[in-house]
């Protein structure tokens, strides 16, 4: 499982753009996490999924909401990985209000889950291999703080906690 004091992993996500612009075409453009991760302080926040209660109940709501404290603590941009695809992750941008603030990161094939150690094997229920649920705070593409779930809880991934370790 990735550290702290690990670089993250030199692989390419996906991110829906509805707004030509900055480089970016419409729909899914690629991410290099190495690359868009340099120079920069992130908040980063995995989850099992898209949609699914926890997460849009509680998970990215707070980083909405906590956007404005975070980038007064030094963060320069947040970012929201999942299973899931650049499409699924747009529409879920969409129905969390969170353009502008969270960066909605798809995972499609899990590639982010399985360099970084951060999988969780949901096959049994239906949903095949995806991210545990975590928060990390990467400071020029290296690791500075990391909180990983337990099973089925909500306690330390949360915004609260990442604005704690921004803040520190």
């Amino acid at each position: 499982m990735i550290k702290v004091g690990d670089a993250l992993p030199s692989v390419t996500l996906q991110e829906y753009s509805e707004v030509e612009g900055n480089g970016c075409s419409i729909g899914p453009n690629p991410v290099k996490v190495a690359e868009a991760a340099a120079g920069k302080t992130i908040a980063i926040f995995g989850l099992p999924g898209a949609f699914t209660p926890t997460c849009s109940a509680k998970h990215v709501p707070g980083y909405v909401q906590k956007f404005d404290d975070l980038k007064r603590a030094g963060v320069d941009e947040v970012w929201c990985v999942s299973v899931n695809d650049a499409f699924v992750m747009g529409a879920w941008s969409r129905d969390q209000k969170a353009g502008g603030k969270v960066r909605m990161l798809a995972d499609g094939s899990a590639e982010f889950a399985k360099a970084t150690g951060l999988t969780l094997d949901l096959t049994g229920k239906g949903m095949g291999l995806r991210s545990t649920r975590y928060s990390m705070l990467v400071k020029d593409g290296k690791v500075a703080a990391l909180n990983v779930e337990a099973p089925g809880k909500f306690e330390v991934s949360d915004a609260d906690t990442i604005l704690k370790q921004a803040s520190a």
